[in-house]
């Protein structure tokens, strides 16, 4: 009952959050400069006035902001993101189509990253003044501190111009039937450097915190208790020191997904990846108020969602969260 009460209350918590944020993106989007009905009439050439302002009585674009803002709530409360000015197609609909290259990318970047992350930075707590630990510092000094979109054009030059081993854009080739083991292989062979690009600076992330949190806990007292006991070295690092020690791994990689969700943009621009961050850049240059509202609106969610999941994952880990 304790578990259901908590649940209700985490539920309207993010419902209210995820309302405000939507008010919020609606603010920011329209105080921006630009006009959604000129960047259409320089995309076609031209356009008089009596179509302009044909287009801005359609698109509900000469009503007050508040009126505007109101409409777009109803709107979402009903399933409904709009139409897209520049597309000419339902938000849902284009989100619907670009969510899975999406998901792809950052499952597979995040996953990867927290596995090797986290081992790596098991390996470098068990000598924290070995070489290998040293060399996993240094390594994670790079990838944290290099921007995203410079560590994917240098993967681009190394790995795609100079040895020619991966495609640099795209996310399917030119010969793809779309359909069997092939399609699946093409896709993972366009998956590489992307996913490799996004996951390097939060793997870096992972291996430091993971490898912070090893050392507290290694010189707790239980962990001296079981060693004492004659419990083996793999036992004592695996069982009882990295449940504890993946706790804080675990919260920052919930609280970090909405920057997982930022960085990708900056990814599939660079390698023209198919998925929502590549249709947010899109929409922004296009000045598609409402294709970028639902972008923003979708990852909010995801946000939301994921940070729901993580405190779920916390009580699971440890029982003395879930006993209190």
């Amino acid at each position: 009952m304790g578990t259901l009460r908590y649940l209700i209350s985490r539920l309207f918590q993010g419902a209210a959050l995820v309302l405000a944020v939507v008010v919020l993106n609606f603010a920011l989007v329209h105080a921006a400069p630009g006009d959604p009905v000129e960047t259409i009439a320089g995309a076609s050439g031209g356009m008089s006035e009596e179509l302009q302002a044909e287009l801005r009585s359609r698109y509900g674009l000469d009503k007050p902001l508040p009126v505007q803002l109101g409409i777009y709530l109803r709107q979402v409360v009903s399933g409904d993101l709009g139409y897209s000015y520049f597309f000419n197609l339902p938000v849902s609909d284009m989100i619907a189509d670009r969510v899975p290259a999406t998901l792809l990318l950052v499952v597979t970047s995040v996953l990867a990253a927290f596995l090797i992350g986290t081992t790596l930075g098991v390996l470098s707590a068990r000598r924290p003044n070995g070489l290998l630990s040293q060399s996993i510092n240094v390594l994670s000094l790079v990838g944290f501190a290099a921007p995203v979109f410079w560590m994917g054009l240098l993967l681009i030059i190394f790995l795609a111009s100079w040895v020619p081993i991966f495609p640099v854009s795209g996310m399917r080739g030119i010969e793809s039937t779309g359909k069997g083991w092939g399609d699946v292989l093409d896709v993972v062979h366009h998956l590489v450097l992307p996913s490799l690009t996004l996951g390097l600076v939060y793997l870096a992330q992972y291996s430091r915190l993971s490898r912070a949190a090893m050392l507290d806990v290694l010189g707790a007292d239980y962990i001296r208790t079981a060693r004492a006991k004659g419990l083996s070295e793999g036992v004592v690092l695996y069982k009882h020191a990295l449940r504890n020690a993946v706790l804080p791994v675990v919260t920052v990689l919930g609280l970090q997904f909405g920057n997982v969700m930022a960085g990708a943009i900056v990814v599939e621009t660079v390698f023209n990846w198919p998925g929502l961050g590549r249709l947010a850049f899109e929409s922004v240059l296009r000045r598609d108020y409402p294709t970028l509202l639902g972008v923003l609106f979708f990852s909010s969610l995801v946000v939301v969602v994921m940070n729901q999941v993580t405190d779920l994952c916390y009580r699971l880990i440890d029982p003395r969260i879930k006993t209190s």
